[in-house]
C-alpha cells in the first residue's frame, strides 16, 4: 500500500473541492454544475483518506490488493459527472420524465460497470475474472452510446454553442475514462504487468485529471456556451 500517494490524493482532492466551489458561479443556470463538480473531489478525498489508513483494503492470497473505497468513490462520483453531462444536454429545457429516463439509464449502466469491475478484481478464478471484466466493458460501451448517441443528438437541438461545449466535455471525459480499464487490465488486478504502487500512482493522476482538471475545463466550456464570461464557472 502506497500511503504517500493516498495522502497526496487526499490533499489535492480536498483543496480542489474548495477551489472549484470558490471559483464557480453561484447563480443559475451554472450553479448546479458548480455544486456537482465541487462535490466530486470532496468525495474522492474521503476515499483517499480511507485508503491511506487501509480502511476497506482487501489483500488476496496472491498479494494483490483491492481498494473498496476506490470503487465506492467511483460508484458515486462518476454518476455525478454523468449527471452534469445530462443536464448540459437538456439545459433545463427537457421534460422531467425524459431527463429522468436518461439519468436513470446512464447511471445504472455506470454503476453496473463499476460493480462488475469490483467483482472482477475480487474473483479468484481466471475465467470469472475476465468474464466480469468484459461485462464491465460492455456496460462502459452502453454509457458511451448514450453519451455520444441520443444525448449528443438532444444537445444539438439546443443550439450550436451548447452542442460544442457538450462535445468538448464528453471528448475529454471519454479519453480519460478509457485509460481506467487499460490500467486495470495491465495492473495487479489483471495481467500484473505493472506493480501495485505504479497502478496507484497512475490512477491518482487519472483521478486528478478526471475530477479536477475536467471540472475547470467543463466549466469554462459551459461559460462560453452560456455567454457568462471566463470569470464564472
Amino acid at each position: 500500500m502506497d500511503q504517500t500517494a493516498f495522502l497526496i490524493g487526499f490533499a489535492i482532492m480536498s483543496l480542489a473541492s474548495l477551489a472549484i466551489y470558490a471559483k464557480g458561479s453561484k447563480a443559475p443556470p451554472a450553479r448546479h454544475h458548480t455544486l456537482l463538480h465541487a462535490a466530486v473531489p470532496f468525495i474522492a478525498a474521503t476515499a483517499y483518506l480511507a485508503m491511506a489508513f487501509g480502511i476497506g483494503t482487501l489483500v488476496k492470497g496472491d498479494g494483490t490488493a483491492t481498494y473498496l473505497a476506490r470503487y465506492l468513490d467511483w460508484s458515486v462520483t462518476t454518476p455525478i459527472l454523468l449527471a452534469g453531462l445530462v443536464l448540459t444536454a437538456f439545459h433545463e429545457r427537457g421534460r422531467t420524465g425524459e431527463v429522468g429516463g436518461y439519468l436513470t439509464s446512464i447511471i445504472v449502466l455506470d454503476v453496473l460497470m463499476i460493480v462488475a469491475g469490483l467483482v472482477s478484481s475480487l474473483a479468484a478464478a481466471p475465467v470469472a475474472k475476465w468474464v466480469w471484466y468484459l461485462w464491465s466493458c460492455v456496460a462502459f460501451v452502453g454509457v458511451l452510446y448514450l453519451l455520444w448517441g441520443p444525448l449528443r443528438a438532444t444537445v444539438a437541438e439546443r443550439g450550436k454553442p451548447l452542442a460544442i461545449a457538450y462535445g468538448k466535455n464528453i471528448s475529454f471525459l471519454t479519453v480519460i475514462w478509457f485509460l481506467y480499464p487499460i490500467v486495470f487490465l495491465v495492473g495487479p488486478e489483471g495481467l500484473k504487468m505493472i506493480s501495485d504502487p505504479t497502478s496507484v500512482w497512475a490512477i491518482l493522476i487519472m483521478d486528478v485529471v478526471a475530477k479536477v482538471a475536467y471540472a475547470f475545463y467543463a466549466a469554462a466550456n459551459l461559460d462560453k456556451a452560456l455567454g457568462e464570461g471566463p470569470s464564472r464557472a
